[in-house]
């Protein structure tokens, strides 16, 4: 395939703004990935003055040999050979102290609680669409891109998120945090394609990257060893205690509370002749709680950090008890629920009770109508079974 862009013919440019692609600055965030190579290459092309961003976000002089992170060693020298390729600036902005404070840090800390915490919500959250978005303002740049499958568009009362034309790689679970403010700023060249032709693209531009797999992995997770991480950052993390039954019965002992997570069912190191699954932990006793899948089930949660992004305020959408769409993890597809305030806290009820919904993870809502526009969300702080 080709890519050949529309010439500019006057009015509005393809970003959305009243001129010329040669006139309007971009900041690309570039992570060494195809998703951002292709964005920034797409845009050069089109005509755009385009600065690509690279963050060093972790320690990348043991990550290098590690496959399927972002921002590591490797990336920062790929994200540099693209950059030099489709000829545009590029620069490298240490955010290493900001990263390990505002992410890392945080990770730790909300499975020490006994939560499970979601690193890359975070990381969005602050060190991209906050620390990185003001770096664009600052270069006097008209937007900031990045290569997250999402869309933006204009909506009557100004710029909506919505779900991703690729459902398999839509990311809108990851960018509920997204603030109004940050949304008219942001812009998502690929919410349209599918990643076929992203890929596809990666290879009309010749670009170095073309082949290399996505990222799968939390990118300062060496091997997927979150307890390690954990205990790295915060020493002495991994102190044992009891694996307790639902019906008080002490079925053994664990390591560390970091190496559980709710619904979890294997490597749990106890047997009783029955299928069992984390259904709750207990930070303060040491304790993980163990039962059958039915103590899964949840009936509502509530949430902290609500971030709404809907056309009617939160306060009124509460108070009419607004039917939602509601997921609670990214694989997982959103259930019919209902929004509502309860003793002054958003609270979310599903329709069909929900399975395995675990605290410090995140909760997205979405207009049950069109079934594609983000509501809002926020992490789940409780969760009840009836």
């Amino acid at each position: 395939m080709t890519y050949a862009p529309a010439p500019y013919m006057g009015g509005t440019n393809s970003l959305g703004f009243d001129k010329p692609p040669s006139e309007t600055r971009v900041v690309a965030a570039m992570s060494g990935g195809v998703d951002s190579s292709v964005v920034a290459a797409m845009l050069a092309a089109e005509g755009y003055e385009v600065i690509g961003i690279t963050l060093q976000l972790y320690d990348h002089g043991a990550a290098i040999q590690k496959k399927g992170a972002c921002c590591a060693g490797q990336d920062i020298h790929d994200a540099r050979n693209v950059a030099d390729q489709i000829g545009i600036a590029h620069y490298v902005l240490d955010y290493e102290s900001r990263f390990r404070e505002q992410v890392m840090e945080d990770f730790a800390d909300t499975y020490l609680s006994g939560a499970t915490p979601v690193p890359c919500i975070r990381c969005n959250q602050s060190v991209k669409f906050a620390d990185l978005l003001s770096t664009a303002k600052e270069l006097g740049a008209d937007c900031l891109a990045t290569g997250h499958y999402i869309r933006r568009t204009d909506g009557s009362n100004g710029p909506e998120l919505h779900r991703a034309h690729d459902v398999s790689r839509d990311q809108s679970w990851f960018l509920f945090a997204t603030t109004p403010e940050q949304l008219a700023y942001l812009r998502f060249p690929l919410g349209d394609l599918p990643k076929t032709q992203v890929r596809a693209l990666a290879d009309t531009f010749d670009l170095p990257v073309a082949a290399k797999p996505d990222s799968q992995d939390i990118c300062f997770v060496p091997e997927g060893s979150y307890a390690k991480v954990v205990e790295s950052i915060r020493p002495g993390a991994g102190r044992g205690g009891d694996i307790v039954h639902m019906d008080g019965r002490v079925l053994g002992q664990h390591q560390g509370v970091i190496h559980y997570t709710i619904g979890q069912r294997r490597g749990l190191g106890v047997a009783t002749g029955e299928p069992l699954y984390v259904v709750r932990i207990d930070a303060a006793a040491r304790q993980v709680i163990v039962g059958d899948r039915e103590a899964l089930l949840t009936a509502s949660l509530t949430l902290e950090e609500l971030n709404w992004l809907g056309d009617e305020g939160l306060e009124a959408a509460c108070e009419a008890e607004t039917r939602v769409l509601a997921r609670v993890r990214s694989t997982r597809e959103p259930l019919p629920a209902r929004l509502a305030m309860e003793n002054g806290v958003p609270t979310v009820r599903f329709e069909t009770a929900e399975e395995g919904v675990a605290r410090g993870q995140a909760c997205v809502l979405y207009d049950i109508k069109g079934q594609s526009r983000i509501l809002g969300g926020g992490f789940i702080s409780s969760t009840r079974t009836a």
